[in-house]
């Protein structure tokens, strides 16, 4: 690993750090504030650390009832490049219509490795938040939530740092065992984790199609999250809101962010 990634452990208060975002946002009529409730200029040890550390705090339950405005985050970078593509699209949770959607081109320091993408991606999807001017009352990740080898995927890192109810949709299964769920739209089956706990589930969005991989990231229960997202299926097997961040950030990649 090289020089940028190496950093002495430094202690952060997540009492406080929570405490601080709360003020944020009482006392700024801003975009969406977030937490630093760590650093992220680490090894890949002390990266593990802090995944094993934040995942306590992750909440699970039904912290939503009104669902007005719903977002999409994605990442697009190559594995080998240090150029990160990262957006934000936000739906009118009613009718699916994009009402917003914001997007930056960034640079990450830290290496493309499993289970870790969030201490690679999360920086810069931070910074798109941090430029809405419509706050999501749930955010849908392409990636996993609590489904991940020490429960904090990037759904749940996201999730916690912006302290907003967070989904994870992913496209693959990174841990767990399940059973195939029926072909028929909705069916879905449990991803078990290693000692029988449930993880997740496995969701059919569309008939005779692959299925994916749902996991409550924070401040959600896997009942609503499953909802959510059969709410938000129209007719492709990605829900819009990561369909159409996935949209986004590829074509920003494709034009080099010029068409943000």
């Amino acid at each position: 690993m090289d020089d940028a990634t190496k950093s002495k452990p430094v202690m952060y208060d997540l009492a406080q750090s929570m405490d601080d975002a709360k003020e944020a946002r009482a006392t700024k009529d801003t975009s969406m504030q977030y937490r630093e409730l760590h650093p992220w200029q680490v090894n890949v040890t002390e990266a593990q650390r802090i995944q094993q550390r934040l995942r306590h705090h992750i909440q699970v339950g039904p912290y939503v009832r009104d669902i007005r405005y719903i977002a999409g985050a994605d990442i697009s970078v190559a594995h080998t490049s240090p150029t990160v593509y990262a957006g934000v699209v936000i739906l009118d949770y009613t009718t699916l219509a994009v009402v917003e959607h914001k997007g930056i081109v960034s640079t990450t320091d830290f290496p493309y490795i499993t289970g870790l993408l969030s201490f690679r991606e999360a920086p810069a999807l931070l910074q798109v938040f941090a430029q809405l001017d419509i706050t999501p009352d749930v955010v849908v990740f392409d990636g996993q939530g609590i489904a991940h080898p020490r429960g904090l995927g990037i759904a749940s890192h996201m999730g916690l740092l912006l302290d907003v109810p967070a989904i994870g949709c992913a496209k693959s299964r990174l841990t767990g065992r399940y059973e195939e769920p029926p072909l028929t739209r909705g069916a879905h089956t449990p991803l078990y984790g290693r000692n029988g706990q449930v993880l997740g589930a496995v969701l059919r969005t569309k008939d005779r199609t692959r299925p994916v991989f749902v996991s409550v990231g924070h401040k959600m229960e896997l009942s609503q999250a499953l909802d959510i997202l059969l709410h938000c299926h129209r007719g492709y097997r990605i829900p819009e809101p990561t369909r159409l961040a996935d949209q986004y950030v590829g074509t920003m990649r494709r034009t080099q962010g010029r068409d943000m």
